[in-house]
């Protein structure tokens, strides 16, 4: 909770900023769209090089804005600021958990966490495996996919929270303190991962933890206030980072070229972290492993509540939610249709 405090004053300004409509779509009149995406290789990151959203949605004003981890969007939402994200899976469970039960609904799947997040022990660190990390120090995004994914990796291993040092530093930071060799270890996404590798060792990845019953997702969520009020736009949105996901599989080169213009990568490096992802037919978001349709919903919300269980267990949030409220906290209508 301390950097939901510390970075809510920072969100209140940037509420005020821009369109002063806008007050998470509250109003079907005010057509604008606040977006947070982050800087990790996805298909959101082609919509946003493509303006692909604003092709589909002309009489919108829309705004998007970097964050650097769910952490500081979920802060965002409880502050109003925000319509739209890509989000952690992780953050996505504590907001929809206690004490924050943020008002907002899962309504696609950027991508599944693979190789693309990882935890990285420096060389010259003494740190050969998991169980090794005790009395060290270790790097990560507090409250993101990367912070859960290392506790399970603990978790797996045996070793308790207590019997090392963890840390709570963005992406960037974490590739600073690293230069400076303050840190043994770090559990971070791409593009800082790849700066990591250079010089260090990968203990485990989050496809590795996948299999092993602790998936992460990266997911498209949209505050519940603004899908009532614009869900055509939602269903635009929905279309063109399906169309983005259909580019990234038929068309990588093409995908890259977006992707690398975003985090100033050249086209190969783009296309190699790309290719470490796991990137799902848009098709397959409305199947039963997933989203599911407006008749069923998919087990993306077993998912979920299996996240918050983790988290409450790991005393990071005061309750788990019930399966049938983080159901309704997904957002199936139009479901397959809206997908193509």
């Amino acid at each position: 909770m301390k950097k939901i405090f510390a970075s809510l004053a920072a969100v209140v300004v940037l509420a005020g900023c821009g369109n002063g409509a806008a007050s998470g779509g509250d109003g079907a009149a005010d057509k604008s769209i606040r977006i947070a995406y982050q800087a990790f290789p996805s298909g959101d990151l082609v919509v946003k090089n493509q303006g692909l959203l604003e092709k589909a949605l002309p009489d919108y004003k829309i705004t998007w804005t970097k964050f650097d981890s769910g952490a500081s969007i979920n802060t965002a939402f409880v502050a109003k600021s925000l319509d739209i994200a890509a989000i952690g899976s992780s953050p996505v469970a504590r907001g929809l958990s206690a004490p924050l039960n943020i008002p907002y609904q899962v309504a696609f799947v950027l991508d599944v966490a693979g190789d693309n997040e990882a935890l990285v022990a420096r060389n010259g660190s003494g740190v050969t495996d998991v169980a090794s990390l005790k009395g060290k120090k270790v790097a990560t995004p507090f409250a993101s996919t990367a912070h859960y994914s290392l506790l399970a990796a603990l978790d797996q291993a045996g070793v308790k929270e207590s019997e090392l040092t963890i840390v709570d530093l963005e992406p960037q930071d974490i590739q600073a303190a690293w230069t400076r060799g303050d840190l043994d270890a770090a559990y971070t996404w791409l593009p800082s991962l790849a700066s990591l590798k250079k010089d260090g060792k990968v203990l485990i990845s989050s496809r590795e933890l996948a299999t092993a019953g602790k998936p992460t997702l990266d997911l498209g969520v949209v505050s519940t206030a603004f899908a009532t009020a614009h869900p055509d736009a939602v269903d635009a949105w929905r279309k063109v980072e399906a169309q983005a996901l259909d580019l990234i599989a038929s068309d990588p080169a093409a995908a890259a070229k977006s992707v690398g213009a975003e985090l100033n990568l050249s086209p190969a490096e783009a296309q190699d972290q790309l290719s470490q992802g796991v990137f799902l037919k848009p098709a397959d978001l409305a199947s039963a492993e997933w989203l599911g349709t407006e008749g069923s919903v998919g087990k993306l919300a077993d998912n979920l509540v299996s996240a918050a269980e983790f988290l409450k267990k790991q005393q990071k949030i005061d309750a788990v939610p019930a399966l049938a409220d983080v159901q309704k906290a997904i957002y199936v209508k139009g479901l397959p249709g809206v997908l193509g």
